[in-house]
């Protein structure tokens, strides 16, 4: 909603504005945050982190498994040498389906 007012206002598409840190004023009613607008799509792309181009669906979340399943297939790799090391890294992933 916002991103479509600011195009509007400053003459640009949708798609170049940036809007993120918005804050809330104590008591509602007024919040303050922060927009960037591009010159072009291929500017923001280039620019913008990628957290924020998936929020604005310019770009896909790469899927990865949870932060303690990746700990724990560090930690169970730890405990053997060489090409086993697959082996230990897999093994989890049948023990947890």
């Amino acid at each position: 909603e916002l991103r479509s007012k600011l195009a509007e206002l400053y003459k640009s598409s949708k798609d170049t504005v940036s809007v993120f840190g918005f804050r809330t004023q104590y008591g509602g009613g007024k919040s303050t945050g922060f927009a960037l607008i591009y010159d072009s799509g291929e500017a923001m792309k280039k620019f913008e982190p990628h957290y924020r181009l998936v929020r604005y669906g310019q770009a896909t979340k790469v899927e990865k498994a949870s932060r303690q399943q990746r700990k724990q297939r560090k930690n169970r790799t730890k405990t053997v040498r060489g090409t086993a090391k697959n082996k230990a890294a897999t093994k989890d992933k049948k023990k947890k389906k």
